[in-house]
């Protein structure tokens, strides 16, 4: 190698270097400025009252007041919220990815009359604001079903697909699956249930997980849609829940913020859990058109 390659191989590799450090460090950046307000909160959820308020704030509580999250659990009915909120999510989160699996390997593999105009409205279907249904929906499940003070609307809309970008995710994951493998199966005597359960299905585990973890967090954080269907405070969820504690406590920031460290808890397990599922899963959605 002459001394002028050696130096452009150097000079580049220096440059990669310096490349890895920049990108590093911007990363780093976001990453506190992401989590900075979840620490914020959770400082806060371990000072008093009259530390929270005092000026310039403190980064670190100067006394860490654990006895705040015990406090908080004889007014906070947490464990009875998040029963009652996996009342709601289990089922949807069960129904909801089963069913957009079928949906989405229907779209992506088989031929019937109509698919291309049921794809089209499926897919515009995500177009149309939430807030343009809420009212029909409410009329059609209160009116029309007499439905009143249940879980029940919050649930049955996802055995019937799964939502429509649940559909969408399935469908792309499925499509860069290789034809072959389902032909082959075919010339083997398997039908197309066997073919999705014993082939499909294990391919796309990934994508499953993905819309699992979609569902939860939708139903986690829908406070809009259970104020409007759950009336009772014994079937309240952890976001009525957190809503009706905040209101009862006024000024009271420790406590209030040591409910709500306690109500995004179990989302942020489920998310770790799921994560390595979850980057896997939206990095080769939509490989293959």
């Amino acid at each position: 190698m002459s001394v002028a390659s050696y130096g452009r191989l150097k000079s580049k590799k220096r440059n990669n270097q310096w490349m890895n450090l920049i990108s590093f460090v911007v990363v780093i950046f976001f990453t506190i400025l992401v989590l900075y307000p979840i620490w914020w909160i959770f400082r806060t959820s371990l000072m008093s009252n009259a530390e929270i308020y005092q000026y310039p704030p403190s980064l670190l509580p100067g006394n860490w007041l654990f006895s705040n999250y015990a406090e908080t659990l004889e007014i906070f009915k947490f464990w009875k919220y998040l029963w009652n909120t996996m009342i709601i999510i289990v089922p949807a989160c069960l129904a909801g990815t089963f069913t957009a699996t079928l949906c989405g390997y229907a779209f992506a593999r088989l031929r019937f009359r109509g698919k291309k105009l049921i794809w089209a409205l499926c897919v515009g279907s995500m177009l149309l604001p939430a807030m343009v249904t809420l009212i029909p929906l409410y009329i059609g499940w209160t009116r029309g079903l007499g439905i009143h003070d249940s879980y029940l609307p919050l649930i049955l809309p996802y055995f019937c697909g799964g939502g429509a970008f649940n559909i969408f995710l399935i469908r792309q994951f499925i499509m860069s699956i290789p034809r072959e493998l389902d032909q082959a199966a075919t010339i083997d005597g398997a039908g197309y249930y066997r073919i999705l359960f014993s082939i499909i299905m294990p391919a796309i585990k990934s994508a499953m997980i993905v819309v699992a973890l979609f569902i939860f967090i939708g139903l986690w954080n829908d406070l809009l849609q259970q104020m409007i269907y759950i009336n009772s405070s014994d079937k309240y969820t952890i976001a009525l829940g957190l809503t009706a504690f905040r209101g009862q406590l006024k000024q009271d920031w420790s406590l209030t913020m040591a409910a709500t460290c306690m109500s995004f808890a179990p989302g942020v397990i489920f998310y770790l859990i799921g994560q390595k599922y979850f980057v896997e899963g939206i990095t080769l959605t939509g490989l293959k058109n």
